[in-house]
């Protein structure tokens, strides 16, 4: 079963710096379209947590990026068979669980074909390495409850909305019963994301005062329509240039502030400083201790 390592034990292993630590859970404070890119370098997301060494999207992934500093984590919201909703990544559970051998006659192993206690039964964490035996795949409150737990930041995207109709109430919902939807979380503690450019625009119409983030690469004539419901364009880094994040930055998002760019998944310094050369706001890796070094 997995144990949660001494605090600060990564961080000193890895050498993340003591500036990169999380801050106390403030009651208010700047958005994150403020935040990103304050001190001239790019906020580093943890990418599912700190998947390049713990089992993606589980809570030891979760301390794990809070025990090397770092105050922002990434997460995947998907629902399950009976409404709930789950943190993991693949609309299918084979990947990142042992569903297939504790369910062998149900392919292809679907999240919204499983029910929340069916998939509280999943080891999450064997896959990764013997260490992690018995992580479990997190419903959306523990990894809130988590998150909040140890002061971090969540950067959350809505998966496949597509799979779900309604998720996006859903995901406000549960936000709302965990208080992560007050003053001092919306302002500079949470992020909702999508692929899904209709999944964004619903979101900001259901709640208008929460940042969004739309996931991809619109061409530089259509955003100003993304930047109506939108505070964040997030291009994967392979189809970045400076000119596109220049474009991007010249538009105001919803909120009225400067249109902002994350991009994924950086897992090495060379591509990490090429972006932040571009000027991006902020890089989302598996690796955020390569990054930080990097750009820091």
């Amino acid at each position: 079963m997995y144990a949660r390592p001494v605090a600060a034990t990564a961080a000193a292993v890895l050498g993340v710096g003591a500036a990169l630590l999380s801050p106390p859970a403030a009651a208010a404070g700047p958005s994150p379209a403020e935040t990103a890119g304050r001190h001239g370098e790019p906020i580093v997301f943890a990418h599912r947590g700190a998947s390049a060494y713990a089992p993606e999207n589980t809570l030891a992934a979760v301390d794990l990026a809070s025990d090397m500093g770092f105050a922002w984590v990434e997460n995947d919201v998907q629902r399950t068979k009976d409404g709930e909703l789950v943190v993991v990544h693949d609309d299918s559970l084979a990947r990142t669980t042992d569903v297939e051998q504790r369910f062998p006659a149900r392919s292809p192993w679907k999240v919204k074909d499983f029910t929340a206690a069916e998939i509280a039964t999943l080891d999450a964490g064997s896959w990764f390495g013997p260490k992690w035996s018995g992580a479990r795949v997190p419903t959306l409150k523990q990894y809130l409850n988590r998150v909040e737990d140890n002061g971090q930041k969540l950067l959350l995207e809505i998966k496949k909305p597509e799979l779900y109709p309604g998720i996006e109430k859903d995901t406000l919902r549960v936000l709302r019963q965990e208080g992560w939807l007050d003053r001092g979380h919306v302002r500079c503690r949470l992020v909702i994301q999508s692929f899904g450019a209709a999944s964004v625009r619903e979101v900001h119409r259901q709640r208008p005062d929460v940042t969004t983030g739309f996931l991809g690469t619109p061409a530089v004539a259509d955003l100003p329509s993304y930047a109506a419901y939108t505070d964040q364009i997030n291009p994967t880094h392979s189809t970045l240039t400076a000119d596109y994040v220049t474009a991007v930055h010249r538009l105001k998002g919803a909120h009225g502030k400067r249109l902002q760019v994350n991009t994924w998944t950086v897992d090495d310094a060379a591509n990490a400083e090429r972006v932040a050369g571009y000027g991006v706001d902020g890089i989302i890796t598996n690796k955020p201790d390569v990054v930080a070094d990097a750009v820091g």
